[in-house]
């Protein structure tokens, strides 16, 4: 499939709501449960936090802003000192501004801030090139790559999204996962 521009407008803040399938996708190759407590930073209005929740998990949401249902107000990339310790994982679709800039920027401070899981659903090629080694062939907490083989629709409609998106995964401090994280694909459907 060629990557093609949308015709839409670019969301103020960058709110682009995940369809539930892909939380689901995540899920299948890293579950929650009770007792897991979760961060989504970048909630927006709650579509991933409502499929953790619908697992048993335990969810804090926040966001630069509130759309149409309450969370924490805070800006994740300007915010200082957070304590984070109370979480096990961080789970989001970040905002990725000109050129991924923020998502990058999003992924070092997610890694800084949660010695658990973090799992951050991105641009499929966001793993592509020498500056963000650090996040990845260099980095013993990268587990996996769950490269999502449908498109995210973000629009109403019957169209698909223009992009393809993957779920990056670290694993928990310290991690021992350098130069072997695992590649998986998963769409839509459960796999027979």
């Amino acid at each position: 499939m060629t990557v093609v521009a949308s015709n839409y407008a670019r969301k103020e803040n960058d709110l682009y709501q995940t369809e539930p399938w892909a939380t689901e996708a995540l899920l299948r190759h890293f579950p929650v449960g009770v007792g897991s407590f979760i961060w989504e930073p970048a909630a927006g209005n709650h579509m991933i936090a409502d499929v953790l929740r619908k697992h048993g998990a335990s969810v804090f949401t926040s966001d630069i802003a509130t759309y149409d249902r309450q969370n924490a107000q805070i800006d994740f990339l300007l915010s200082g000192e957070l304590e984070t310790g109370m979480f096990n994982a961080l789970i989001t679709n970040p905002p990725y501004g000109k050129g991924n800039r923020q998502a990058v920027r999003f992924a070092e401070l997610a890694l800084e801030r949660c010695d658990g899981w973090v799992a951050l659903l991105l641009t499929a090629k966001f793993d592509f090139g020498k500056t963000r080694q650090h996040l990845f062939r260099d980095n013993p907490r990268y587990a996996a790559k769950i490269a999502l083989v449908d498109r995210i629709q973000w629009f109403p409609g019957d169209t698909s999204g223009t992009e393809d998106h993957a779920w990056y995964v670290w694993g928990p401090v310290p991690g021992n996962c350098c130069g072997s994280a695992r590649m998986i694909y998963e769409g839509r459907e459960v796999p027979a």
